[in-house]
């Protein structure tokens, strides 16, 4: 029962508030909320970050090929899912949930405000800030979310399908800001457009926190006093050789961004690799937890293999648009980065059916595994379905129509709303209770994974054909989703309690 005594506040929420959001904890809303305009304004600025790399100097951009700065736009994803490692650690062991949330809002909103700044160095230190505040908050939240449900509890799908689809309304609305202000007054606009986001969103968030169950003043498995201020120590000195170190570098020439994309790319691979030995090793999981982890190792891998894809129409997918794709509809013209509201806006629409049906279906709904394994298949699709529009041209002045890539978007988004919701949902589910933060941290590992893979092999784009390049990613995709589904039945046997 919530209690509240002199100079605290409650750490549960009001009873009345178990079903007050349509049927779901009031907390998803504070959660969901913030998510919004977390979304708003980080993939508002993703949209435009690939064109703004790509543009000339002469208009405000950076005069990267389109390789390059998808490569780019790539390794600043990975980037951002990195750090969520170090994010859920803080959270487990420092800060606690609700903190590592606050702070990390707060330095994605610093992040962006530098990004309105028209100079190369003040857009690095912004995308430097908001991968940092990223890594706090993403990994976090989805955890704040998971404890707001039972581990029984049938609502849990359903919940993380709506905490979704508010996502996916920053990621429609974001777009369309960033995207026209940086086609009608400055890239850098766009870019004060999302730090306007992101401080509404830690409004509400702060407004909400008594509705968020689980809150508490320390972490939730705090380290002792004293290797606590050795902790911070530690991670405030090695942050500062880390940007010493890197700095020398690159002004002796070593450190180029070519050799920087490389370095994200190994590490997104070591990283998750270590972080699975550690958990399967650690003394703190059970053999039952332990037994869990294996089939969450499939899980992963087939987060990677779409979120390659997803991550692509914020890159490759907007350079397409922005040369080879007509950009009106009923006479209506608008910026090429408007495209990827589209994804946004499936997900709006489809994400309460989903979830209106994955409720009504209740224990008979399919497995966690297969809900994944047909997200990735259509991921694979999406891509597929873009050969068709690329093929059988002379040269790169054709313009396919609007539909194509709002087609491949609608792929797109219903793949994204059952691997991501199926995935985390499963994580809250499969993590061990030592690792809770820092499992589903691991979930985000695999978005750097992908982010990383992806990194590199956008270089190809430009060099091969169109449908050479979407063909072979998408076959690759498909044939993931069928091996899932392949593995289906020992899944099934090995993922308890996750049905």
């Amino acid at each position: 029962m919530s209690h509240t005594t002199a100079g605290t506040e409650p750490t549960q929420p009001p009873p009345g508030d178990d079903t007050a959001f349509f049927g779901q904890p009031r907390g998803l809303m504070t959660l969901s909320g913030l998510e919004v305009w977390e979304r708003f304004s980080f993939l508002g600025m993703q949209a435009i970050l690939v064109l703004f790399f790509a543009d000339k100097v002469s208009n405000g951009g950076m005069g990267m090929d389109p390789g390059t700065a998808a490569s780019v736009s790539a390794a600043y994803g990975t980037l951002v899912y990195l750090v969520s490692v170090a994010g859920g650690w803080l959270a487990d062991r420092i800060l606690g949930s609700y903190r590592a949330v606050l702070y990390g809002g707060i330095l994605i909103a610093c992040g962006h405000y530098s990004m309105a700044v028209p100079t190369d160095t003040m857009t690095w230190v912004g995308l430097g800030l908001i991968s940092a505040g990223t890594g706090l908050l993403k990994p976090n939240v989805a955890s704040m979310v998971g404890k707001l449900y039972g581990t029984e509890d049938d609502r849990r799908d359903a919940g993380f399908a709506l905490y979704y689809m508010g996502i996916n309304i920053g990621a429609f609305a974001g777009p369309l800001v960033t995207g026209w202000l940086g086609d009608h007054a400055s890239w850098h606009w766009g870019f004060s457009a999302a730090a306007f986001g992101m401080t509404l969103g830690l409004i509400q968030y702060v407004a909400g926190r008594r509705h968020l169950a689980g809150r508490k003043h320390a972490a939730e498995y705090a380290l002792a006093p004293g290797p606590m201020r050795r902790a911070v120590l530690t991670i405030v000195a090695g942050a500062v050789v880390v940007a010493l170190v890197a700095t020398a570098l690159a002004l002796a020439g070593w450190l180029t961004m070519d050799r920087f994309v490389d370095v994200l790319t190994v590490v997104s691979v070591i990283a998750p690799v270590a972080y699975f030995v550690v958990m399967f090793r650690s003394p703190r999981v059970t053999p039952e937890e332990r037994g869990r982890l294996r089939p969450y190792v499939v899980l992963f891998l087939a987060s990677v293999v779409f979120n390659f894809i997803l991550f692509q129409a914020y890159s490759t997918m907007i350079l397409l648009a922005s040369t080879n794709a007509r950009t009106e509809i009923f006479g209506f013209h608008f910026p090429a980065s408007w495209y990827a509201s589209a994804l946004g806006a499936f997900e709006v629409a489809l994400a309460p059916v989903v979830a209106a049906v994955w409720a009504r279906m209740g224990p008979r709904q399919p497995h966690a595994s297969n809900k994944i394994a047909i997200g990735v298949i259509l991921g694979g699709l999406s891509f597929l379905l873009m050969v068709l529009p690329t093929s059988g041209h002379a040269d790169d002045t054709y313009k396919m129509a609007a539909w194509w890539i709002v087609g491949s978007y609608l792929l797109l988004g219903l793949g994204d709303i059952l691997v991501e919701t199926s995935g985390m949902s499963a994580t809250t589910k499969l993590a061990p209770k030592a690792f809770a933060s820092q499992t589903m941290a691991l979930w985000f590992l695999s978005l750097a994974l992908a982010n990383g893979i992806q990194s590199q092999i956008v270089k190809l784009y430009g060099e091969v054909s169109n449908p050479a390049y979407f063909g072979v990613n998408g076959a690759i995709a498909v044939a993931a989703g069928v091996a899932v589904i392949a593995a289906a039945p020992w899944l099934k046997r090995t993922m308890h309690p996750v049905h």
